[in-house]
């Protein structure tokens, strides 16, 4: 009997551990996948099948986690309020100011490169799972989707405006590159909330279910951070440049990360939003901030919005458990 009780005691305990450090854990689960496969040779035949599979599926994770976040919003209270002003205004300065920086100045490409992996995490989008973090820090769902909706608009606008003239090889015109982008957000962000209101209002017996599920969209979160975080470690590993200069871009985000963090929940407190104002503006969506980068600019600038996602989730990771030590985390 004492045997059963103390297995069942280190059972619940690790099970705890796994609740406590979820995040954390997909970060090392996903940088010790790609190791694996990238390291043993007798795995390469299976790493080069599912690299494009993983390629596919990862959207649907996305998808799969806002309808199920969506489906706990009440859709009649997702109006912008004040804070969502002033964010935006400080993100679209934020966004001027280094692309002055990089049209007044002869930089060198190592400055270039530098200055281009900045910016990509400063004119990203708020990340699609920011409203499931705000939930667990016990934040106000509607306003963060609200805000969510309106940063990747603001970035469908910027992106195709600056770019080409950051990159003149970027070789793309406005409403072409705006309507891409815009397509993408559609996809990710207006078709699960479609869907998750349909199934609010008609199909009630699954939506009773998929609310019943306490932390559903965190856990499906986890596991996309897994893939995120492999194809992050890959996209480091295969940089063609030197070490020194890969720690440099890597500090200089983790900064960059700190500094939005910090602002996002200062403005946050004037309105009090100040987990909703911290998400904001310091949760990017670092995936689509990755392939943005490498699709018009320098592909080493991907290693900028690469490490961010490493640090902001640390971040969200060190809030989660300063919450939970309070004894105040909310159910996602």
């Amino acid at each position: 009997m004492n045997k059963h009780n103390t297995l069942q005691s280190s059972k619940t305990k690790l099970l705890a551990f796994m609740k406590n450090w979820t995040l954390p854990l997909a970060m090392a689960m996903g940088t010790f996948v790609y190791l694996l496969f990238a390291r043993v040779p007798c795995l390469d035949g299976v790493g080069n099948v599912m690299g494009p599979v993983i390629d596919e599926i990862f959207p649907f994770f996305m998808f799969l986690i806002l309808f199920v976040t969506f489906c706990k919003i009440d859709f009649r209270k997702l109006r912008p309020g004040r804070w969502h002003l002033w964010l935006s205004v400080i993100q679209i300065t934020m966004v001027l100011l280094c692309v002055l920086f990089i049209l007044t100045r002869q930089l060198r490409i190592t400055e270039l490169i530098l200055s281009e992996a900045l910016l990509a995490c400063i004119i990203s989008p708020c990340a699609a799972a920011a409203p499931v973090v705000t939930a667990k820090l016990g934040g106000n769902l509607e306003q963060m989707t609200t805000y969510t909706f309106l940063s990747n608009f603001i970035t469908a606008t910027l992106v195709p405006l600056f770019f080409p003239m950051i990159d003149d090889s970027a070789g793309m015109d406005f409403l072409s590159a705006f309507f891409l982008i815009l397509h993408k957000v559609c996809v990710i962000l207006v078709l699960p909330m479609l869907l998750a209101w349909f199934v609010k209002h008609y199909v009630r017996r699954l939506h009773a279910r998929i609310i019943a599920v306490n932390d559903l969209s965190f856990y499906v979160w986890a596991c996309s951070l897994t893939i995120v975080t492999g194809t992050t470690v890959k996209n480091i590993v295969h940089a063609e440049t030197k070490v020194s200069f890969l720690l440099l871009i890597a500090l200089l985000s983790l900064l960059l990360c700190l500094l939005q963090f910090f602002v996002g929940r200062k403005v946050g407190r004037m309105f009090g939003y100040i987990n909703e104002g911290g998400q904001a503006l310091g949760q990017k969506n670092t995936a689509f901030a990755v392939w943005m980068t490498y699709t018009y600019l320098h592909p080493v600038s991907t290693v900028g919005p690469g490490c961010y996602i490493l640090w902001q989730n640390m971040v969200n990771s060190m809030e989660l458990w300063m919450v939970r030590r309070k004894g105040k985390e909310c159910h996602s």
